[in-house]
């Protein structure tokens, strides 16, 4: 049944919705909650009440008012006599996980609308005697696509996007309800427009000699499963009244001095007085300052370094902030910590620089893809991948094609594995999503993406899209754009976007910092002739620096292998053909990466799932392990060449070798 709303003619329920202007949930500050003395966490994982809404319109929760109503109506846990009726039989749905695996109906894995979460939480009774002095906030990690929240039945936020996270201050709503049971509601729709990131369409077939009355697919141009639900943890935290809303660090060094540059903003009051401390990783206190912006001093200081770059990789100081205030005569005090890594990143014509040093991404592009759980985090999986990456030689990674969790972020920044933090905006092919009305939402998400990551050391670049129709006309003014606001958000990071595009043809190219190529030479491009790489790959890079005079990566190249699959002669799908793929494009990269070539990311580190197709079995199978986080032959193949080429460029002893770090 199609989704409808109250326009003329078929058309999702979400397309109404939209119209609200972005921004809605404010632009703030998105500080990750962290429990410090003066905030506590409350985390909201785990089984919440779950109903797809299977009505024609897709619009049954709202006509009937499931906002006001109980999903699933438990009495005994009523704190107060209630006339409320529950909505309909529902189902228990894990949060974080995406809904479409988790049950054994086939409906639910291919669903497009609206479903509605629920979930009843005991507050702690401290929290509701803080008025006025406690803030309480719920907040959403991601949940994807479109978000409408309600606590105790009064909306509190609305969200459009997938990948980053949202909140709303309850305070007031908690606090002036009977009981201390708060009932948290929401309604999210995974139906994706030509101005959404990313873009899709919905397609009615209206031939009924071949289709039921009312069917609809949902179309996309990118290849990978657009799973939904709400991905990432759910969490209510405490701040005071007066708190600290956000603070944005930047950094410089010289061989002997680092300067460490802040902002802090405070909300609540503008009568308050901020004092700053920065510890090392031994508890010292290497520098202090005060009040809302300033620079601090650290001698001799500890620079974050990349992973196989340094004996002690992602060093991180730790930045504590205290902020106190007088309110109706009780001082107020909030303390926020904030991890902070000391290191620099430049560009030039030949190379990229971090802390003044050549570096080379000899890494991996990813996917928040797992069995069962879809896109939900998953922390046994996030680790496995981490020691994975580690155990392959791995330095870096891109974040294709969206934001990926704060939990992943914060092992890169830890572990110093470093990151192209991408957003969304893959699959945009059609001229309608070049327009105004997709641009605004761009450059709103941009905003929230380096707002979220914008101190992490780990991100040392933007990337605004992933394989865009770039050669369209409009194309040139809308990456202008997108790009020069990126720039202007955040000046201390390059930008780039990755393209599939013709080099001459390419109309982001001139703008961006670094060249990011995708190419599939012998796979969708003279499938099955191994021998035409050499050729066509040099001539790729040569055309795209002749043109640019910018350092090139490699962003994506790779071949489909099936486990188990072998060929002798190598043939397409086997797992020799997808060795034998890499060590055509290594050869090539050895020539280049001598002269402006600045990484290789293959494609991709682990198979993922994909909408169903003739070109597809289960999944896309380009992944250097399998789903299961197995490795295929060609991950041993990649694993020696990355150690290798660690062991050429790194300061370390040359005692390093694929052997000395088993994990």
């Amino acid at each position: 049944a199609a989704p409808s709303g109250g326009m003329a003619g078929p058309c999702p329920l979400l397309l109404v919705l939209l119209v609200v202007p972005l921004g809605m949930a404010g632009m703030a500050g998105m500080l990750h909650p962290r429990d410090t003395p003066s905030r506590e966490r409350k985390e909201l994982g785990g089984l919440w009440n779950f109903r797809a809404d299977l009505s024609p319109g897709r619009d049954a929760g709202f006509a009937q008012r499931w906002t006001v109503k109980f999903l699933f109506l438990n009495a005994l846990f009523l704190p107060f006599p209630c006339n409320c009726h529950q909505t309909g039989p529902v189902i228990d749905m894990p949060v974080p996980s995406s809904f479409n695996d988790i049950t054994q109906d086939p409906s639910l894995e291919n669903y497009i609308g609206w479903v509605w979460y629920e979930k009843e939480v005991l507050l702690p009774p401290r929290w509701l005697q803080g008025v006025p002095s406690t803030r309480v906030v719920l907040r959403f990690g991601s949940a994807h696509y479109y978000s409408i929240v309600w606590v105790n039945g009064v909306q509190v936020v609305e969200h459009e996007g997938g990948h980053l996270p949202f909140e709303a201050e309850i305070s007031s709503i908690i606090q002036g309800s009977p009981g201390s049971l708060c009932r948290i509601t929401v309604a999210l729709n995974n139906t994706l427009t030509p101005h959404t990131l990313p873009p899709g369409s919905i397609q009615y077939m209206t031939d009924k000699t071949r289709y039921p009355k009312n069917y609809f697919v949902q179309n996309i141009r990118f290849d990978f499963f657009n799973y939904a639900g709400i991905h990432r943890p759910v969490v209510l935290y405490t701040t005071p009244s007066v708190y600290i809303d956000d603070i944005t660090v930047t950094t410089a060094s010289s061989e002997h001095v680092a300067m460490v540059q802040y902002q802090v903003s405070v909300v609540g009051s503008t009568v308050y007085s901020l004092s700053l401390s920065l510890h090392d990783q031994e508890g010292k206190v290497v520098a202090t300052g005060d009040g809302p912006e300033g620079e601090l001093k650290v001698l001799n200081p500890n620079l974050w370094w990349p992973y196989l770059m340094h004996e002690n990789p992602g060093y991180l100081y730790s930045l504590e902030v205290k902020m106190q205030a007088q309110v109706d005569g009780v001082l107020l005090e909030d303390v926020y910590t904030l991890p902070v890594g000391i290191r620099t990143v430049h560009v030039t014509s030949t190379q990229f620089l971090i802390n003044g040093r050549p570096f080379y991404f000899h890494g991996v592009n990813k996917h928040e893809d797992a069995d069962i759980r879809g896109k939900g985090l998953d922390w046994p999986l996030i680790v496995k991948d981490f020691n994975l990456l580690r155990w392959l030689g791995a330095n870096s990674f891109r974040t294709s094609h969206y934001p990926y969790a704060e939990e992943i972020m914060d092992l890169c920044d830890t572990y110093g594995i470093v990151v192209i933090d991408e957003c969304p905006a893959v699959g945009i092919k059609l001229p309608e999503s070049f327009g105004n009305k997709s641009l605004q939402h761009h450059l709103a998400v941009m905003e929230e993406l380096i707002r979220r990551d914008k101190n992490r050391p780990s991100v040392v670049m933007w990337s605004v899209a992933n394989e865009p129709a770039s050669e369209l006309p409009p194309a040139a003014f809308y990456f202008k754009t997108v790009i020069a606001h990126t720039k202007a958000l955040d000046p201390s990071r390059p930008v780039t976007f990755v393209t599939d595009a013709n080099y001459a043809l390419d109309r982001g190219a001139p703008y961006v910092d670094v060249i990011c190529v995708n190419s599939y030479f012998s796979w969708y491009h003279d499938p099955g002739h191994l021998e035409v790489i050499p050729l066509q790959l040099t001539a790729q890079f040569e055309n795209w620096y002749k043109t640019y005079q910018k350092p090139i990566i490699q962003s994506e190249y790779g071949a489909d292998s099936v486990p188990g699959l072998h060929s002798d002669p190598p043939l397409m799908f086997s797992e020799e053909y997808q060795k034998a793929m890499l060590r055509e494009y290594h050869s090539v990269f050895d020539k280049k990466r001598k002269e402006y070539v600045i990484g290789e990311l293959i494609w991709n580190f682990a198979d993922f799932m994909t909408n169903q197709g003739t070109t597809r079995v289960l999944g896309n199978k380009k992944g250097i392990f399998t789903r299961q986080r197995q490795p295929k032959a060609a991950a041993f193949v990649l694993r020696e060449r990355y150690w290798k080429i660690a062991n050429e460029s790194s300061c370390l002893p040359p005692v390093i070798t694929s052997h000395s770090l088993f994990l």
